[in-house]
């Protein structure tokens, strides 16, 4: 099985998942948690060196305070406690995206988070929190600009938030939902997507495996033509 060497999942339908079984939707996000630990541990034994998530979109501030709140609230939480756990696992974190509107406790609990770097990376895990792919792009020109810098595609690259990660090889997204939502949109020029009809909390391993399966079966040709 071909296993890409970076994955973005978009992690969509928590608040349908919650919905169906007659529960808040922040029930939903608290279950999207744990799938995501569970994606990082079979990300770490498949060899996957990159994993990006999307967890706060520059869309999402549209949600009702109460929600943007608790979200925040239990990424919060999650870093304070597993900090040295997930350094003990191999899983070095970064975040993408901007900083500035952050609650200033959960900027320190994400500042923390970066510094606690392990002694041995198994998985580099990059957090979307309050990121957009156009915002992105117009903070990556703006960079360029100030340090007088030529824009071309490889200086953009190089002023992105993915700075020194390989682009993504496979997009999945959950929820049933078929389209992008504003997620690096710079960076998914040739990146081979795959739509999951599961929710996100019922996304296990087992649904993992069927969509790099899929993958495995896509020929990339970047633009190019190969003869046979």
């Amino acid at each position: 099985m071909k296993i890409p060497r970076h994955l973005a999942v978009i992690m969509d339908g928590n608040g349908r998942w919650a919905r169906e079984r007659d529960l808040p939707r922040i029930a939903g996000h608290y279950e999207g948690v744990k799938r995501a630990e569970e994606l990082v541990d079979a990300c770490i034994e498949l060899g996957i060196g990159w994993l990006t998530l999307f967890v706060f979109s520059t869309e999402n501030w549209k949600r009702p305070a109460s929600e943007v709140r608790a979200l925040f609230s239990l990424l919060e939480g999650y870093l304070r406690e597993n900090r040295e756990r997930l350094k003990e696992k191999g899983i070095e974190l970064r975040f993408i995206g901007r900083r500035s509107r952050l609650p200033k406790s959960l900027m320190r609990e994400m500042e923390c988070a970066e510094n606690t770097k392990p002694e041995a990376v198994r998985i580099r895990v990059l957090l979307a929190v309050d990121y957009g792919g156009r915002d992105e792009i117009v903070r990556s020109v703006k960079r360029l600009l100030e340090k007088g810098q030529d824009i071309s595609e490889d200086s953009i690259k190089a002023f992105s938030d993915l700075e020194g990660a390989p682009e993504p090889d496979l997009l999945i997204r959950t929820g049933g939902e078929k389209r992008i939502s504003n997620f690096l949109l710079w960076h998914i020029a040739y990146t081979e997507l795959y739509f999951s009809e599961v929710y996100w909390p019922d996304f296990n391993r087992e649904e993992l495996l069927k969509a790099i399966e899929d993958y495995s079966k896509r020929e990339r040709r970047f633009g190019a033509v190969y003869e046979r």
